[in-house]
């Protein structure tokens, strides 16, 4: 009678006869409606909306916001920026959050996180009837390594997924950046080692032409990655390519600073309210009381 396999070789076995499993799993994100907008690395990748009050998509043509999380490309929560966008949404905006590809989950390193970000956005440029979204007024957003993200899909060409309809842009009309990592380069930069290989292609502050899009930047200070003086050479930048920009410095703020229960919050997400009017994306006042309220959750 032959031996039977001992149990941790068993074990073994049959992890190396299954697929991998998946390691980015559908969040709880109480108001938010998740769907599949890719697969990749033999993981599937939610991205997460949040409908205005009263939204028919039969009927409304609304803008669309697209936030995706910081984390150094590294790791992250997808819901980082749930808050602001439960604000947006309350706006009239129909607001997204959307995970994608770290190096924790997926082993990659960031030029899949741009590619992703990047199917993000075509993903709902494409779904933009259905959604009752205008597919000319999609914002993409983001903080930090989320920041770069954005930035990148709107100022940076290629790191377009294979297989995707390209002809569907990827392109974001106007950028939402909370301390970003827009500048790669090795002097003055942040994370040129880790994305040397695909410089300056992949750094967005090397990439700005005059088609890009109009971006609102936030940042502390006192923020431990990003110096103000390359913040501010970005803007001018943006400036001299006939682009509309703005830029906030906080005195004091670390990186990270617009977080909930963080010193920026309230003010950046006003601002950003203001922004959004600015360009046509949004009417009225701020609403302060709905924003103070996101704050304290």
């Amino acid at each position: 009678m032959k031996d039977t396999p001992k149990l941790p070789l068993l074990i073994a076995f049959l992890l190396m006869a299954t697929p991998a499993m998946a390691k980015t799993e559908q969040v709880a994100m109480p108001g938010a409606t998740a769907e599949i907008y890719k697969t990749a690395s033999d993981d599937d990748f939610f991205i997460y909306r949040f409908d205005p009050e009263g939204h028919d998509p039969a009927k409304d043509k609304r803008p669309a916001v697209v936030f995706f999380f910081g984390g150094g490309w590294n790791g992250g929560s997808v819901d980082q920026l749930a808050p602001q966008s439960r604000y947006l949404a309350s706006r009239g905006i129909v607001a997204f959050v959307a995970d994608y590809r770290v190096k924790s989950r997926q082993k990659v390193t960031p030029n899949a996180c741009v590619e992703d970000g990047k199917s993000a956005i075509r993903w709902v440029r494409q779904n933009s009837k259905r959604l009752g979204i205008n597919p000319e007024q999609i914002i993409a957003g983001g903080g930090s390594a989320g920041g770069h993200v954005a930035a990148a899909a709107g100022f940076c060409e290629g790191f377009e997924a294979e297989g995707e309809d390209h002809s569907v842009s990827s392109k974001p009309n106007a950028l939402i950046l909370f301390n970003p990592v827009y500048d790669n380069a090795k002097e003055g930069g942040y994370g040129y080692d880790r994305i040397k290989e695909w410089f300056p292609a992949i750094s967005p502050a090397h990439n700005i032409t005059p088609d890009d899009p109009p971006a609102i930047v936030f940042l502390g200070t006192k923020d431990q990655h990003i110096p103000v003086a390359t913040a501010e050479a970005f803007r001018d930048k943006m400036i001299a390519a006939g682009i509309q920009t703005e830029l906030h410095l906080y005195k004091g703020q670390p990186h990270g600073f617009f977080n909930p229960k963080r010193g920026g919050f309230s003010d950046t997400l006003a601002k950003t309210d203001q922004f959004l009017v600015k360009l046509g994306y949004l009417t009225g006042p701020v609403d302060q009381q709905r924003i103070e309220a996101l704050n304290v959750k």
